[in-house]
């Protein structure tokens, strides 16, 4: 088992910064590909960015591309969500996730945290 919490969300201007965090528990952290997804009210959750367990492979959504950043430090057992000019289409609740295989789809990831709430302002 794997539990995952999320933490650094917020209210943030357009064109702004935020960085989102996700600190695992349980089995051995690098064994795991991390995701981060988004659901934004009415809207079914989406592929943000994901990255191996060893942190040398990393895909992300082309709505994301060039803007965010996803990284990991497997020695604090924590994957991080860089996002720079943050749009207002940005808003949305953001989940961690964690899979056995670099996957970009929901259902092939097996341990989900909570969600924080990103919101970001015109």
């Amino acid at each position: 088992q794997v539990q995952l919490v999320e933490s650094g969300g917020g209210l943030v201007q357009a064109g702004g910064s935020l960085r989102l965090s996700c600190a695992a528990s349980g089995r051995t952290f690098s064994n795991y590909a991390m995701g981060w997804f988004r659901q934004a009210p009415g809207k079914e959750r989406e592929f943000v960015a994901t990255i191996s367990g060893g942190a040398g492979s990393t895909y992300y959504a082309d709505s994301v591309k060039g803007r965010f950043t996803i990284s990991r430090d497997n020695a604090r057992n924590t994957v991080y969500l860089q996002m720079n000019s943050l749009k207002p289409e940005d808003t949305a609740v953001y989940y961690c996730a964690g899979s056995r295989a670099v996957v970009a789809f929901t259902t092939g990831y097996d341990y989900w945290g909570q969600g924080t709430q990103v919101t970001v302002s015109s």
